[in-house]
């Protein structure tokens, strides 16, 4: 009976292996095959192209701002989602909460470039944080605030936070109010009743929601190239560079491969602290 559950299963997942390998794995192999090929009939060595990334300062200053910025934004957005989960998941009726989790959900009903670009008219010099400051005699000249780390960072956190809210929400509503009802009725106030018991259950949701937005930001090109434009350049902006400018196919290649690599890692280090969360 168990071989025939495990022939069963295997047969169900079958369809997803099969589409994974060949959207996935088939194109990274390609991926990884053509950055091993020099641009020029030289005398390089297979690794020639990683060789180069790691010897030009600009192209691995790249990976370290991907790396920072991607932080700072799946931090960013834990942080604004989280009180948002909480409030709407606690102290709001059950009636209400679809509504709410609704418009949670429309800014994903607007462009991606749209978005992007309300932003950087926002923070614009005569944008409405600039004039707002000067109105208030706070700042006499406009503050940089467009084509900046800053701006990149705003926008990331604006995108991924109502995600990051959805996510903990989910983990939110596992939790049975009745436990803390019993917290309440043994003293614990509502820090209390947070760190010891809300907390601890909703971390699987936290880290779900942290990993996604670092994941969907360290790939992310448009968001960086419109409110960053070319201050500080990250990953997916210098291979679109290699690609544009410079034509040389086989550098992209190893770029993108590098980054595939990163998220691959950031994976591996996120599942065992996500297995070990829920087991526990």
């Amino acid at each position: 009976m168990t071989r025939n559950e495990n022939s069963t299963g295997w047969l169900f997942v079958s369809p997803a292996l099969l589409f994974l390998g060949a959207c996935f794995l088939v194109p990274v192999a390609i991926m990884g095959v053509k950055s091993l090929a020099p641009i020029h009939e030289t005398d390089w060595g297979i690794l020639e192209n990683y060789v180069r990334f790691f010897s030009q300062k600009a192209l691995l200053s790249s990976l370290w701002n991907s790396l920072f910025i991607s932080a700072i934004v799946a931090v960013g957005a834990v942080l604004v989602g989280y009180p948002l989960a909480a409030a709407i998941a606690f102290g709001v009726p059950d009636r209400r909460q679809r509504l709410l989790l609704v418009l949670l959900l429309l800014p994903f009903w607007t462009s991606y470039v749209i978005r992007s670009y309300s932003w950087l008219l926002v923070l614009a010099p005569n944008g409405i944080i600039n004039s707002t400051l000067k109105t208030l005699g706070l700042i006499t000249t406009p503050l940089r605030l467009n084509f900046s780390v800053f701006a990149t960072t705003v926008g990331f956190v604006h995108f991924f936070s109502m995600l990051a809210a959805i996510i903990i929400y989910a983990g939110l509503r596992q939790i049975d109010k009745r436990v803390l009802l019993a917290a309440s009725d043994l003293g614990a106030g509502a820090f209390m009743a947070w760190r010891r018991i809300i907390l601890p259950i909703s971390l699987p949701s936290v880290a779900v929601a942290a990993f996604l937005s670092f994941v969907m930001c360290i790939g992310d090109y448009v968001t960086p190239q419109i409110l960053g434009g070319n201050t500080r350049p990250v990953l997916p902006q210098a291979i679109m560079e290699q690609l544009n400018r410079s034509n040389d196919l086989p550098m992209a290649a190893a770029l993108a491969f590098i980054l595939t690599t990163v998220v691959l890692i950031v994976t591996a280090l996120c599942v065992p602290l996500y297995r070990t969360r829920t087991s526990a």
